[in-house]
C-alpha cells in the first residue's frame, strides 16, 4: 500500500535552535498514526509544515502525492486540520459557522445544507446545531472544530492535542470518535499523555527535542500481537496445552503462581486467535480467569528509548 502522508528529513530551525530535526516518516492509508512526545519535541511544528503554515527549513513532504510546497493549494484541499485550542466564531450559531466554512471551502449553493447536516451527523452535533458556538462545553467546541475540518471530504485529518482541556468524560468519547473516523480517514494526532495514545492510535511516532526515536505498532489487524492470561492448573500443562494451538509463537511465564493461578504472556499471530486458546483451555480442564490483549507499554519504550532522560520543559515551538 502507498503511505498517503511521505515526510523525508524535515528540519525546521530558527536560528542556532532546531525545533525539527530531519525527520522522515510515512502515515498508511486509513491509519490512526500518533505523534507522541513531551511539550517542546517538534510535534506542532510538524503538523503545521505539513499543513502549509510554516515551511520547512530542509526537507521535503508529500501528501496524497502532491508536495506540500509546490501543490501547497491542492494539499489544502484534501487535509482538514484542527489546531489546538482552534479558533471559532463564538457569536455565530453552529450551523451557520459549519455553512460558512463549507463555503470558504469551496461548496456553493445546494451543496452546503446536506454537507453540514452530514457533518453534524457524523459528529453528533444535531443538539446544538442552532446554539451560538460561544455558549458550547469544551467537548462540543472540539467536535464543531472537527465537524468544519471535515466538510469538503478530506482524505486526511490533522488534530493537534485534540484532548486538551477536556474533562474524563470528553476525553473518552474524543477517543471514540477519533477511532470511529479512522479507516474512512486517515488520521494524524498528536499527544503528549502516553495512556491516551496508546489506545487511540495505530502506530505511534515517538518525538523528543526535535527528533523521532522510533515508529512502533499499538494495533494492527493481522499484526503479531500478544495476550496476557490469567489461568488456574499446572504450569508445564498450561504451557503445553497453548502451544498447541495454532497461531501461537511463544508462552512466556509473566508472574508465577498464586493460589494455583499463574499470569502468562502468549505471542500470537493476532487478535483471532484469542477465542481458540480459551476454547482449548476450558476444554482441556483449565480455570481461565482472564484473558486481555497486552499492549505496547509507551512509558517503558519512552524510558528505554531516551535512556531514562527527563522531556524538556520549554513549550512547543512555533
Amino acid at each position: 500500500m502507498t503511505p498517503i502522508i511521505v515526510a523525508e528529513r524535515l528540519t525546521k530551525s530558527y536560528g542556532p535552535r532546531i525545533a525539527v530535526d530531519s525527520v522522515s516518516l510515512e502515515v498508511e492509508t486509513g491509519e490512526v498514526m500518533g505523534l507522541l512526545g513531551p511539550n517542546g519535541s517538534g510535534k506542532t511544528t510538524i503538523l503545521r509544515i505539513l499543513t502549509g503554515y510554516l515551511r520547512a527549513s530542509s526537507g521535503t513532504a508529500r501528501i496524497a502525492g502532491l508536495d506540500i510546497a509546490r501543490d501547497a493549494l491542492a494539499v489544502k484541499q484534501r487535509v482538514g486540520y484542527v489546531p489546538e485550542n482552534a479558533p471559532l466564531y463564538d457569536g455565530m450559531r453552529v450551523r451557520e459557522f459549519l455553512a460558512f466554512m463549507a463555503r470558504i471551502k469551496g461548496l456553493a449553493g445546494p451543496a452546503v445544507p446536506p454537507a453540514v447536516e452530514a457533518a453534524c451527523a457524523r459528529l453528533a452535533l444535531e443538539p446544538v446545531v442552532d446554539r451560538q458556538v460561544g455558549t458550547l462545553s469544551k467537548g462540543f467546541r472540539q467536535r464543531v472544530a472537527i465537524a468544519q475540518a471535515l466538510l469538503g471530504s478530506p482524505a486526511v485529518l490533522i488534530l493537534d492535542e485534540p484532548g486538551n482541556g477536556l474533562d474524563p468524560k470528553q476525553i473518552i468519547e474524543m477517543r471514540g470518535l477519533i477511532r470511529s473516523l479512522a479507516g474512512s480517514l486517515t488520521i494524524l494526532v498528536t499527544s503528549h499523555i502516553l495512556a491516551e495514545m496508546e489506545r487511540m492510535a495505530d502506530r505511534v511516532a515517538i518525538l523528543l527535542q526535535g527528533r523521532l526515536l522510533a515508529v512502533r505498532v499499538l494495533r494492527s489487524a493481522g499484526a503479531a500481537v500478544r495476550l496476557r492470561l490469567r489461568v488456574r492448573g499446572d504450569e508445564a500443562l498450561v504451557r503445553a496445552c497453548l502451544g498447541r494451538v495454532p497461531g501461537v509463537h511463544a508462552v512466556a511465564l509473566a508472574a508465577p503462581a498464586h493460589s494455583g493461578v499463574a499470569a502468562y504472556r502468549v505471542e500470537v499471530d493476532g487478535p483471532s486467535v484469542a477465542e481458540p486458546i480459551a476454547v482449548r483451555l476450558v476444554q482441556g480442564g483449565f480455570g481461565l480467569l482472564s484473558l486481555d490483549e497486552d499492549p505496547v507499554d509507551l512509558e517503558a519504550l519512552f524510558l528505554e528509548l531516551t535512556g531514562g532522560a527527563a522531556a524538556a520543559p520549554s513549550p512547543e515551538m512555533a
